[in-house]
């Protein structure tokens, strides 16, 4: 397709501060903080700052799974991040994550407190804290941390290419939609193939790498993500439908995917979590009508 007003790059870029879409308010190409604001600290060793994109729901599905399998140390307190509002530019998340991106932890169990940034560094870190869900066989261990790095490296072309550019740009531009559905589609193909011969991810074993590929991949198939189901044909990938619905079933995901939500049903947005009976006790659905009263 040839446009007669093709963008011509300038010799040196500067910031227009009116482009960037739905996201222009809070994209900037400079780091730091541009506001005082204390982070909260609740009653658990871990703190979780985050929201319920696909980055943050790999951390709570890990946390909750933890739980699950009776590690009470994994019990923690998840503070919501309006990443709309510029929450992730206020001085005290800028100290825990100087990159301002969801999720960030701290674990207050260490002296002095951990800080803990980037999705699959925290999944890293809270498998070999509480030594589960990472395989200990030699063989088995570099098949899960691959997978896991295989998720860090392709969901950017999912979420910053094809998500934006299908779902958030301005305008609708044909060739960065094809650019990115392609590789979308490519990456699909890549997970089909490797599940149409194990259970999970890495073999056998449910592990990390499960649940960082399944936050992106798992909830794209499943339709979820930028109404796209239709558009990248994803019952076609059979293989990754059978295991997205197979961990979407379990208790411990759904959970996981409820906090920090605020969007959607209100049964399931659990703004913040620190307490397990907060999925009983204080989703949306509970206190919008006390609040209405």
């Amino acid at each position: 397709m040839t446009d007669s007003s093709a963008y011509t790059p300038p010799k040196v870029w500067t910031w227009d501060k009116e482009s960037g879409g739905r996201f222009a308010s809070i994209n900037r190409p400079v780091a730091g903080a541009t506001h005082e604001k204390e982070l909260p600290v609740g009653k658990h060793p871990l703190q979780l700052y985050s929201l319920a994109t696909p980055n943050g729901v790999k951390v709570t599905v890990l946390l909750e799974e933890l739980l699950a399998k009776g590690h009470s140390g994994a019990e923690y307190d998840a503070w919501h991040i309006d990443i709309g509002e510029g929450d992730q530019f206020g001085s005290g998340f800028v100290a825990v994550n100087p990159n301002s991106k969801i999720p960030a932890l701290m674990d207050h169990s260490t002296t002095p407190p951990t800080r803990v940034f980037e999705s699959g560094a925290i999944l890293l870190y809270l498998a070999e804290k509480f030594v589960d869900f990472l395989p200990s066989d030699p063989a088995a261990r570099p098949e899960c941390l691959s997978w896991l790095f295989w998720q860090m490296g392709s969901a950017p072309y999912l979420g910053g290419g094809f998500g934006h550019f299908y779902a958030y740009a301005p305008e609708k531009w044909e060739y960065p939609i094809n650019r990115f559905a392609m590789e979308t589609k490519r990456q699909l193909d890549v997970l089909d193939q490797q599940l149409n011969q194990h259970q999970f991810v890495a073999g056998k074993e449910y592990t990390i790498a499960d649940m960082a590929i399944w936050a992106w991949y798992g909830q794209l198939a499943l339709g979820r993500l930028y109404d796209a189901g239709e558009f990248l044909d994803v019952e076609s990938y059979v293989n990754v439908q059978r295991w997205a619905k197979e961990i979407d079933a379990r208790p411990a995901v759904q959970r996981g995917r409820m906090v920090n939500r605020s969007s959607g049903d209100p049964a399931m947005q659990l703004h913040e979590r620190h307490d397990a009976s907060d999925f009983e006790l204080r989703t949306q659905d509970k206190l919008e009508p006390a609040a209405e009263g």
